[in-house]
């Protein structure tokens, strides 16, 4: 086993006995065989793209495929067992109509004609001997940008799947996402061709967040500003975490009219903001800070827990009969939910005491997107011109438990009065309830939502620079990113690709890039760590 994918990575360098997150070898071993096996799959795709040949349902097949591989979602070997297979099968399907459209079939890679193994022992032992990570190039520069490549594809499939469950689909994703698999395998590959792949993968990845951004507004309308409790109320309840408005509004429906309240945990708190999921009466408040607390806060929530994407660490064996997983989330020894059909997290809902008193702990306001912000950006302009503004942060991305995560809480709390903090993704849950007070009407900490909100951030950043006729990178804005996973990777190459600099990256950088590599970001995109205390940086930024 080897993984360096996460920011919790052991010791900064690389997992190598059991993952920080809780991913044992034998998952570890079948996630490496199945992005093995998904490349020879993207052989045959991508050559079969030149025929005009597209199967949209291979097109989403991939997407949760790969979205498997992601830190913390599945945990279970069985499941995994079942993807290979189907992945196979798929492979092969696609082989044939490249042949009758007279394509390329005769690939020498292994993975062009890969056989699972009969059982889990064997498909371990061929996981084993891929030597995944090193195997990527001999070149220790090549394969760092390898890595940040097909970590960058990671998140690009998380964000592709989110948007076609709400029916948004771009063959140009899955495209490149085939085109760049089959690239990884390409041996004397030069740095600049590296970059320039990395790049298209930031730029693919703006594709993808638009589509997501326009399933979600179009399903639930724009988010508006919207006070969430973060207290509780006597009543029976159901606490749903992860990413996936399609999830929370499925239970939301299915629990209507049967005396049990629903709270959001981690980044499905924006969830509360859009119109078409706050009209439920039911769907009442938040619950918790960040999934790195999860293990303490959930035995003190008096309900189920049910998980719709990645966000939580592999669960005690003592919490796992009141958890509940679905889509590609799995982990043994939890129910998970094929079908939709939130029976068994309603019956367990009603079978547990719930909240038997009312408290009241504070309110947080969400739904400051870029149709909120910009509907106020006469406000905005005029106080930046008048001085009333003079600097925004946006501060956010993922959270972790890792030490020096609090660097971003003091940094939020030291921002001075003048300034504004956009936030978004669960990175905002350092400081979420923090009362910065308000500009001249407009809060001075503004939550635009989930990660992948960070299409919104833009947004307000283009608009921005459009009014003041000048480039993003002449805004007085600064980015203090902090990462943890994948889609983390992908929202950065976005930055990139959009040529925004002077971001600042924090609390540690990605243990796959080499210092070579890293020299090359500084010296294009200027991107660099975060300082040792936020002082530093605040000082560097404002003078």
């Amino acid at each position: 086993m080897f993984c360096n994918q996460c920011e919790q990575t052991a010791k900064g360098k690389g997992c190598t006995v059991l993952g920080v997150c809780g991913k044992d070898e034998t998952v570890a071993d079948l996630q490496d065989l199945l992005v093995h096996a998904i490349t020879g799959l993207a052989l045959f795709a991508h050559e079969g793209r030149k025929a005009d040949i597209v199967d949209k349902d291979t097109d989403k097949f991939v997407m949760e495929a790969i979205f498997s591989t992601l830190t913390n979602v599945d945990f279970d070997p069985e499941r995994f067992v079942k993807l290979l297979d189907k992945t196979v099968e798929l492979r092969e399907a696609m082989k044939k109509k490249v042949a009758a459209a007279n394509g390329k079939t005769d690939f020498d890679h292994p993975a062009a004609s890969f056989t699972p193994a009969g059982d889990i022992d064997g498909l371990v032992e061929q996981g084993k001997a891929l030597n995944f990570i090193p195997s990527l190039d001999k070149d220790e520069n090549i394969r760092s940008l390898k890595q940040t490549l097909l970590y960058g594809l990671k998140g690009i499939a998380a964000y592709a799947d989110h948007a076609a469950i709400l029916g948004q689909y771009d063959p140009q994703v899955a495209g490149f996402i085939y085109e760049a698999l089959t690239a990884l395998l390409a041996e004397g590959l030069t740095v600049d061709q590296c970059v320039a792949a990395a790049m298209k993968a930031g730029e693919i990845n703006f594709r993808t967040m638009e589509l997501l951004d326009a399933a979600n507004t179009g399903t639930y309308g724009h988010p508006v500003p919207t006070s969430v409790p973060l207290g509780h109320r006597k009543n029976k309840c159901i606490l749903i975490t992860g990413h996936d408005l399609r999830d929370l509004e499925l239970l939301l429906e299915q629990t209507e009219g049967k005396g049990i309240d629903i709270y959001t945990h981690g980044e499905m708190l924006p969830c509360h903001g859009y119109p078409e999921l706050k009209k439920y009466p039911h769907f009442y408040g938040h619950y918790g800070t960040a999934w790195q607390n999860q293990h303490k806060e959930f035995p003190g929530f008096p309900g189920p827990v049910l998980f719709t994407t990645n966000c939580i660490q592999k669960p005690k064996d003592e919490y796992k009969d009141r958890i509940f997983t679905t889509g590609l989330v799995g982990w043994p020894g939890c129910t998970h939910i094929e079908d939709k059909d939130f029976t068994p997290v309603i019956e367990k809902a009603l079978e547990m005491d719930g909240w038997t008193d009312d408290s009241d702990n504070g309110s947080v306001m969400v739904g400051f997107a870029r149709n909120a912000v910009l509907g106020v950006a006469d406000k905005v302009i005029a106080g930046v011109k008048d001085k009333a503004i003079r600097h925004f942060f946006l501060v956010g991305g993922c959270d972790g438990a890792k030490p020096g995560r609090d660097y971003f809480t003091k940094f939020v709390e030291q921002v001075p009065e003048d300034c504004i903090v956009l936030t978004l993704a669960c990175g905002k849950f350092r400081f979420f309830d923090k009362d910065l007070g308000d500009i001249g009407g407009i809060p001075r900490l503004l939550d635009i939502g989930q990660c992948n909100d960070a299409y919104s951030a833009i947004q307000i950043a283009v608009a921005l620079a459009k009014a003041f006729d000048c480039d993003v990178n002449d805004l007085p804005l600064s980015l203090i990113i902090s990462w943890y996973e994948q889609k983390a990777v992908a929202i950065l190459l976005t930055l990139l690709y959009l040529g925004i600099k002077d971001i600042r990256l924090g609390p540690s950088l990605p243990a796959f890039i080499t210092p070579a590599v890293l020299q090359v970001l500084v010296d294009n995109f200027d991107l660099k760590p975060i300082a040792a205390t936020p002082e530093e940086d605040l000082k560097a930024i404002l003078g």
